[in-house]
């Protein structure tokens, strides 16, 4: 009696498929993350600025010192531009993670002093 094996040469592509399929889905899982992260980073970076602008602008720098540290992401710094009565509040901050090291992060607010609030710095 004779007996056929039907394998023959094909025998295990289809788990070498299922492996490539499998690191694939993942890559692409992981850069679906960090692409979210790097938007929620992107959004807290022009939240924290918006918020140091205004703190400033009411004549309390130190107070958007410590806005920035709270919203933006960890290691935002904080630049504070004035021409006159207008103030330029910008926050840079490098993602978290390092999957997408090309990307920098930055948020930029416009405020104008109100009356009576001088301006010292942060």
């Amino acid at each position: 009696m004779v007996t056929h094996s039907r394998a023959g040469p094909d025998r295990g592509a289809v788990t070498v498929e299922a492996a490539i399929a499998l690191s694939a889905l993942t890559v692409f899982v992981g850069l679906v993350l960090a692409g979210f992260t790097a938007i929620t980073g992107q959004l807290r970076c022009i939240d924290a600025a918006r918020e140091a602008a205004r703190l400033i602008a009411r004549g309390q720098p130190e107070l958007a010192t410590q806005a920035v540290a709270e919203i933006a992401p960890p290691a935002a710094r904080l630049s504070v531009t004035t021409t006159g009565d207008a103030i330029t509040v910008e926050v840079r901050a490098d993602p978290a993670g390092a999957l997408l090291p090309g990307l920098h992060l930055r948020g930029s607010a416009f405020a104008v002093l109100e009356p009576g609030a001088p301006y010292a710095g942060p």
